[in-house]
């Protein structure tokens, strides 16, 4: 199974797709062509007999530093045809088990895709955050709904109000990952527990997985959806203008013109 994006890397093998998010150069900022390509990758396996379960990570130590605001400036993530909304609704529709494994920061998406993962490992070295207000932006990927319920309230509220960073650790404690592990050994953990889901009946894997969400998948879709409708909204504000530039001008934001 080849990707289309030489950033997004895809390999078969013993019935588990890996999917690595390539391109450290920057961090492992993800473009729309990114997205596409790690959609399409998880819309065929979605139907793809000969896989099994999937195990996501990023190259170089990092994870991913999340969206890469130049495409996000240039205006190309809209719509629900968007590479971005393609990419979350593969993810959180797809039947099968998802590993992550988690070096480096795990930021913005890198953080709120977890949420959609079944099992996540995080090494010594990652770094969470969700610095979406911090951006003049609003929560994504039905995290304001799901990070309630996994950390909550109060948790979540300093997780997306204040943009607060968090480690491995944390990240267990709040519920986010399965373990903290030294650096070295998260991706093999990961294949470990891939190989050994694929030992077990197929069917059986789906349907489990299948009844483990119902209880919030409808009100995920729809907060996926409430949620992208705002967050497109917020990146033609002037607040999210101001964050961006202050990022490319390496200062900090000033808020403080705004009511």
């Amino acid at each position: 199974m080849q990707s289309p994006c030489k950033e997004i890397q895809a390999q078969l093998a013993e019935r588990v797709l890996e999917i690595t998010i390539d391109r450290p150069q920057r961090k492992n900022a993800l473009t729309m062509a990114m997205y596409a390509a790690m959609a399409d990758l998880l819309e065929n396996a979605a139907t793809d007999a000969e896989v099994r379960a999937v195990v996501i990570s990023g190259a170089g130590g990092v994870f991913t530093s999340g969206n890469d605001l130049t495409d996000f400036l240039g205006g190309s993530a809209q719509g629900e045809e968007s590479p971005v909304f393609r990419f979350m609704q593969a993810l959180y529709q797809f039947p099968k088990p998802v590993i992550a494994a988690v070096n480096g920061p795990a930021v913005g998406i890198g953080t709120t895709m977890l949420l959609h993962c079944d099992m996540a490992f995080a090494g010594d070295d990652a770094l969470f955050q969700m610095p979406f207000v911090n951006l003049g932006l609003c929560p994504e990927y039905a995290s304001s709904f799901l990070l309630p319920r996994i950390a909550g309230h109060a948790r979540a509220s300093e997780l997306l109000l204040l943009g607060k960073k968090f480690d491995a650790c944390e990240a267990v404690e709040l519920g986010i990952c399965n373990a903290a592990l030294p650096a070295a050994e998260v991706l093999t953990r990961a294949r470990e527990v891939a190989a050994e889901l694929v030992t077990r009946a197929p069917e059986a894997v789906r349907l489990s997985k299948r009844l483990l969400r119902k209880g919030t998948y409808e009100r995920g879709l729809e907060c996926i959806r409430e949620e992208a409708k705002h967050f497109l909204e917020r990146l033609g504000s002037e607040e999210f203008r101001e964050a961006a530039t202050a990022f490319m001008e390496k200062r900090p934001a000033d808020f403080s013109r705004f009511e």
